[in-house]
């Protein structure tokens, strides 16, 4: 009798089917995409999703196809030989002089919003009359260390948001309206830029929050995903070392009962503990769950 073998991917794969080890090799080339600026955001999202899903090494193969493998450097692309000024990372590389990218926001009966890649110059000035806007410097360059956000609200509200690590200063001032300022008093990162929220008030208001950008929430729930993996494997290899000193202790002859009793209450600790952190990680996936729905209804009012 013939052995049936696994039938074949064209490219020569077989439908074997792939580990939860093999579909965190694939995740982590994911996240080292997404960190070099290879996949932005929703292709990342599509993919990391698509590789949890994978069942065999057939559905995980085409996820990193067009990506270079771990440790491997792929081609240079050609450039431009001109010279250009040498980039630093961190705060000091969003710290890039000029005048800005955009000065004014207007929102008259409607509204405006200036988000995502731009530099915020040393003085912007916003105005709204019975509309509303929104000011997002998580993901801009500034052009000073020190900027200030000008905002005029008649009937009407501002938003500014900063990320994490921005030192706010709020000097608005309110005539049956208000200035928010719940973010001052946070000290800021070494470097990081100084945000003036100035203006005036009426019959309306100026958030200012705190909030991180999309990419990081996910770089944090992911942290989080795997720090629950790595502590159910240690649970899992304790659990299993009380069994085998428990199974290796009943072939003995000349073994205490009170060494038994030992071993006994030894299982009984690790599986109870290991219920313990399974309902700690169900009510942490539900709160999971919450801010996720919270961040998505928040993202979802920002774009409206």
């Amino acid at each position: 009798m013939t052995d049936e073998l696994p039938d074949e991917h064209p490219d020569g794969l077989p439908e074997l089917r792939a580990s939860d080890a093999d579909r965190e090799q694939v995740a982590e080339v994911l996240r080292d995409a997404v960190a070099e600026g290879r996949l932005d955001m929703e292709e990342f999202e599509e993919r990391l999703e698509a590789t949890y899903k994978a069942r065999t090494y057939k559905e995980l193969a085409p996820i990193t196809r067009d990506l270079p493998a771990p440790g491997v450097t792929p081609p240079a692309p050609t450039v431009s030989m001109a010279k250009q000024p040498a980039g630093a990372g961190g705060w000091a590389g969003r710290i890039v002089g000029g005048d800005g990218s955009s000065r004014w926001g207007v929102a008259v009966l409607g509204g405006f919003e200036r988000k995502g890649r731009w530099t915020m110059p040393k003085r912007f000035n916003s105005f709204a009359f019975w509309g509303g806007g929104v000011i997002d410097l998580r993901e801009a360059n500034f052009a000073d260390g020190e900027v200030v956000v000008n905002c005029v609200a008649i009937m009407g509200g501002m938003n500014v948001i900063v990320p994490p690590g921005v030192e706010v200063v709020v000097r608005g001032i309110g005539v049956m309206g208000g200035f928010d300022h719940r973010e001052e008093g946070v000290e800021g990162d070494p470097g990081a830029p100084r945000v003036v929220v100035t203006g005036f008030a009426f019959w309306g208001g100026v958030g200012v929050e705190r909030k991180l950008t999309k990419a990081e929430r996910l770089r944090q729930k992911e942290e989080r995903r795997l720090e629950k993996l790595e502590r159910k494997a240690a649970r899992q290899e304790e659990l299993e070392e009380s069994r085998r000193r428990a199974l290796e202790g009943s072939g003995a002859g000349d073994l205490d009962h009170r060494d038994s009793l030992d071993d006994a209450r030894s299982i009984h600790r690790a599986a109870m503990e290991q219920h313990r952190e399974m309902m700690r990680e169900h009510r942490e996936a539900r709160r999971e769950e919450r801010r996720e729905r919270r961040d998505d209804r928040r993202d979802r009012r920002e774009r409206d």
